[in-house]
C-alpha cells in the first residue's frame, strides 16, 4: 500500500491558527489532528494514527518539497504526539507520510526497515543510515535525558567546568546519506579513538587527527553536545545544549546546518533547544562571513556572552561544608563558621565555611582565589537569600554541598558542625620562615626567589622576575623582615599582641576579636615611633624618587604567595602620595596590616604561629591612569594537563579591579592557545567586559598575544624554582599602562 500523504503549511505566522486539512482528495479522513508552536519555534501535531500504522513527519522549504524526514511515530489507540524539532522563523511546509506496519518503508535507505529500527532505536534509527554499534562505543540517536547522561562524560570548556558533554562524528558529511554518531564519551575521550574503534580511521601512523576532520574537502566532521542545565533564556526556559566544534576548526554554515539538522532529529527529547555556539575567534569570524546564509536559516546561534551570562548558577569550587548560614549585606563580623550569602561581591572577605554570592563571580576574584586555597564550597546563585529552599535555614547550622550540577542544604547538629572543623583544620601548629639575617633594603635587581625567607614571596618573585623581564616589570625595592621585627620590638608591640590574644574575650567572641585587632593596628600607625635608623634607610630610598611620584607600597608577608597558600586579599597596600611627608607612615600602615581581622583569622584557623608571621614591603612606582588591569594564569584551566598548551586571563577596562570588582562589573574573561591545527594563538571568549561598548575588546589581539608570550617565559622560568609538575602554573596580575605598555606587577603559584 502507498504511503498517504498529509500536508500542513508550517508557516510561523500563521500555524497556529491552523487545524490540519487534508490536501489530496482521495484521502478519507484527517491524519493531522492539531498544530501548536512551543517555545523555540517548535512544531507539535498531534495525530490520528492507529496501531497498524506509523508516521514519518517530513519538512519542505516549497510546497512541492524536496521533503525532509524528520520524526518517525509509531501509532497507539490514543492521539499520538509528533515533532518538527528544526524549527522554522520563515514560510515552511510539514507533511506526514503514513505507512503500514505491516509493509513498513526504509526511510533512510540503509536497507533496514523502519519499523526494525524503531524497536531497537539508539542502537539503529530510522532517520540516519548509520549501522549499528554496541553502546560501549555510542549510538545512533538519544530518546531522553537520561540516554544523554548514559552517553556523556564531565569535561571542561572555557566558561563551563565539569560539565555534560556527549561527543558526535558524523562520517560523510560531504554526502546525501551522512552517518551521525553519538560517541560513549566515557569510553571514548577523543573522536579519533572512537574512529579507530569503529574501523573507520586510517591505518596509517602519518595520517593525523585534523587530516581526518578538518581536510579541506571534509568528509567527516567531529563535534560536541554540551548540556549548559544552568543558562535561564530570556523566554523564561532553562538549560540549553550547544553544539561545538574544535576552536581551530572553520566549519562552514553548510555543513554546520547539516550537523544541526541531523543532531535534532537524533535527539528530539531536545525539543528546539539546540543552538550553534562558535566559540573561538576562528568560527566566529567565519559565522559573519557567513551571517546571511544563517540568518536565512532555521539554526539557533548563541554567542559567550549571552550563554555564560544568563547562568542561574555557576559552581567555582565545588564542595562541602558546614557552618551558620547567614545573609550579608553590609559590615556584619564573620568568622571560619559561618557560611555566607553575599548580595555582591566584596573588596575583603575573611575565612569562612562557604561561600554564596548573588552576582556572578570570575574564577580569578581573590573571592575566590582563597575559596580554591582553603576548600571553601563556593558558587554563585541568582537570588539566593530569597531561594526556597535556602531562605528558611537562615541563621540556623545547616550542612551545604556544592556540585557542578547544583546544590544540597539541609538543617545540620551541632555535633555535625563541630566534627567537620575539627577534621578540616589542621592539628599542629605551623611556623612559617622568618629570615632576620638580611638587615638592609635592597634594590629588586638585587633581589631573587631564594630571599623569599627573608623579603617575603611577593618582593622575591618580582626581583627574580626582573631578572629575565625587566621591560614588564617595575623597578623598586625590598624592605626586609628585620625592618617589621625591630620595629614591633622597639614599640613592645609584641607583647601587647600577646596579651590581646590571651584575653578570653578576644579568643571567643568574633566582634570582639575584630574590634581589639582594629584599636591594635590605629596604635601602630598613630603612635609607632621608627628607630633612627630605621628612619633614615626610608628616608634614603625616598630620596631616589621624584617629590612628585605617587609611590606604591605593598605588603610581602612569609605566609603569603607560597605554594598551596596564596593569601589573596589578606594583606592591604597603600599609596603614598606626594605631600604625605616621610615614607614612615606608609610602612606602618602596611606593617599593621599585619593585624587584621581577616589576615589574623585566616593564620588562626591554619595554626599559623602569630608571632612568626612577618611583614616585608614591596616599594615601586605607583601606577595612574591605567588603560587596563587583568589576572591571568599560565595555564588553561578548562583544559588542564600536559598535553593542553594555553593560558587564561580575566581583564578589565582602567582601574576597576579584577581581583576586588566593583558591584556589577563583568570583566573580558578568555583562553588563548596555540591548539592543534592553528596558524597561530586561538582565542577563545567566554564572556566580554560590561564596560565597553558592544562588539570591543578591553586588549587588543597583539596585546593578548604579547601578554600570552610573557606568560609562557615566566612559567618556565619558576616551575622548575617550585619544582613544579605538569599540572603546575603561575597566577599573575597585570596593568596596560597609561602608554599602553604591559606592566606585570605580581607572580605566585596558582593555587588550584
Amino acid at each position: 500500500m502507498s504511503p498517504q500523504i498529509h500536508r500542513i503549511r508550517a508557516s510561523a505566522t500563521v500555524f497556529l491558527a491552523l487545524s490540519a486539512s487534508v490536501l489530496r482528495a482521495d484521502e478519507s479522513a484527517s491524519v493531522v489532528k492539531s498544530v501548536e508552536r512551543l517555545p523555540g519555534n517548535v512544531l507539535k501535531l498531534s495525530l490520528d494514527l492507529p496501531e497498524s500504522r506509523y508516521g514519518v513527519v517530513e519538512r519542505g522549504q516549497t510546497l512541492n518539497g524536496p521533503w525532509e524526514p524528520v520524526f518517525v511515530a509509531r501509532g497507539a489507540a490514543g492521539p499520538v504526539t509528533a515533532y518538527d524539532n528544526f524549527a522554522y522563523d520563515r514560510s515552511s511546509f510539514v507533511r506526514v507520510a503514513t505507512h503500514d506496519v505491516a509493509a513498513p518503508a526504509d526511510t533512510d535507505g540503509d536497507g533496514t526497515s523502519d519499523i526494525t529500527e524503531l524497536n531497537s532505536l539508539g542502537t539503529l534509527n530510522p532517520l540516519n543510515p548509520a549501522p549499528p554499534i554496541a553502546f560501549v562505543n555510542g549510538a545512533t540517536a538519544i530518546v531522553d535525558r537520561a540516554g544523554y547522561e548514559a552517553l556523556s562524560h564531565r569535561d571542561n570548556f572555557p566558561g563551563a567546568q565539569n560539565i555534560r558533554e556527549v561527543k558526535i562524528v558524523i562520517f560523510g558529511v560531504d554526502t546525501n546519506a551522512p552517518q551521525l554518531y553519538f560517541v560513549n564519551s566515557a569510553t571514548h575521550i577523543y573522536h579519533y579513538l572512537f574512529a579507530v574503534a569503529l574501523g573507520r580511521y586510517p591505518n596509517n601512523s602519518t595520517f593525523s587527527n585534523d587530516t581526518y576532520f578538518k581536510d579541506v574537502g571534509r568528509k567527516n566532521l567531529a563535534g560536541s553536545i554540551v548540556a549548559h542545565d544552568n543558562y535561564l533564556a530570556p523566554d523564561g526556559r532553562q538549560g540549553i545544549y550547544t553544539m561545538e566544534f574544535w576552536p581551530t576548526d572553520p566549519v562552514a554554515f553548510r555543513f554546520v546546518e547539516k550537523a544541526y539538522r541531523l543532531v535534532s532529529a537524533g535527539m528530539p527529547f531536545v525539543r528546539g533547544n539546540l543552538a550553534y555556539h562558535p566559540a573561538s575567534e576562528t568560527q566566529r569570524a567565519l559565522f559573519n562571513s557567513e551571517a546571511a546564509s544563517y540568518s536565512q536559516s532555521a539554526i539557533r546561534e548563541i554567542f559567550a556572552e549571552e550563554l555564560f551570562g544568563n547562568v542561574t548558577y555557576a559552581a567555582l569550587n565545588p564542595g562541602e561544608c558546614y557552618g551558620r548560614l547567614r545573609l550579608i549585606t553590609g559590615t556584619e563580623t564573620l568568622s571560619v563558621r559561618d557560611i555566607a550569602i553575599l548580595r555582591t561581591i566584596p573588596n575583603d572577605l575573611t575565612h569562612v565555611a562557604g561561600i554564596l554570592t548573588e552576582t556572578q563571580q570570575t574564577p580569578l576574584s581573590h573571592i575566590n582565589l582563597k575559596a580554591k586555597q582553603n576548600g571553601t564550597p563556593n558558587a554563585f546563585l541568582l537570588d539566593a537569600s530569597s531561594h526556597p529552599e535556602i531562605a528558611p535555614l537562615l541563621g540556623q547550622d545547616v550542612y551545604l554541598k556544592i556540585t557542578p550540577d547544583g546544590f544540597e542544604i539541609r538543617p545540620a547538629s551541632q555535633a555535625e558542625v563541630d566534627a567537620y572543623f575539627d577534621a578540616i583544620r589542621p592539628t599542629t601548629p605551623q611556623i612559617p620562615i622568618r629570615d632576620l639575617t638580611k638587615t638592609t633594603i635592597r634594590p629588586l635587581s638585587a633581589v631573587r626567589f631564594a630571599d623569599a625567607g627573608a623579603f617575603g614571596s611577593k618582593s622575591s618573585n618580582l626581583g627574580e622576575l626582573r631578572s629575565f623581564l625587566p621591560a614588564v616589570t617595575p623597578d623598586g625595592f625590598a624592605v626586609p623582615f628585620y625592618f617589621y621585627d625591630e620595629f614591633m620590638k622597639f614599640n613592645g608591640y609584641y607583647a601587647e599582641a600577646a596579651a590581646m590574644m590571651a584575653d578570653p574575650g578576644f579568643q571567643n567572641d568574633p566582634a570582639t576579636r575584630e574590634a581589639a585587632l582594629t584599636a591594635f593596628r590605629n596604635r601602630i600607625v598613630k603612635f609607632g615611633i621608627l628607630p633612627y635608623w630605621m628612619s633614615t634607610a626610608l628616608g634614603d630610598i625616598q630620596a631616589t624618587f621624584p617629590a612628585s611620584l605617587s609611590i606604591r607600597f605593598r605588603s610581602s608577608t612569609n605566609n603569603e604567595d607560597l605554594e598551596g597558600f596564596n593569601g589573596a586579599g589578606l594583606y592591604d597596600s597603600y599609596s603614598h602620595h606626594p605631600g604625605e611627608g616621610h615614607f614612615a607612615k606608609s610602612a606602618k600602615q602596611v606593617w599593621a596590616g599585619l593585624w587584621s581581622y581577616r589576615a589574623y583569622e585566616e593564620r588562626e584557623f591554619w595554626r599559623i604561629d602569630h608571632a612568626s608571621a612577618a611583614m616585608g614591603i614591596l616599594i615601586h612606582p605607583n601606577y595612574s591612569a591605567e588603560q587596563a588591569n587583568g589576572v591571568g594564569v599560565t595555564k588553561n584551566p578548562y583544559l588542564p594537563g600536559p598535553g593542553w598548551v594555553g593560558h587564561y586571563m580575566n581583564v578589565q577596562v582602567g582601574e576597576n579591579l579584577i581581583t576586588n570588582p566593583e558591584p556589577g562589573s563583568l570583566p573580558d574573561e578568555f583562553t588563548i592557545a596555540n591548539l592543534s591545527g592553528s596558524g597561530g594563538p586561538e582565542i577563545q571568549y567566554i564572556r566580554h567586559s560590561n564596560l565597553i561598548p558592544a562588539g570591543q575588546t578591553v586588549l587588543t589581539r597583539a596585546q593578548a598575544v604579547e601578554l600570552s608570550g610573557y606568560m609562557k617565559t615566566l612559567h618556565d622560568r619558576f616551575r622548575p624554582l617550585y619544582g613544579g609538575d605538569a599540572n603546575f602554573a603561575m597566577e599573575i596580575e597585570f596593568k596596560i599602562t597609561a602608554a599602553g605598555t604591559i606592566a606585570i606587577k605580581q607572580a605566585r603559584p596558582w593555587v588550584d
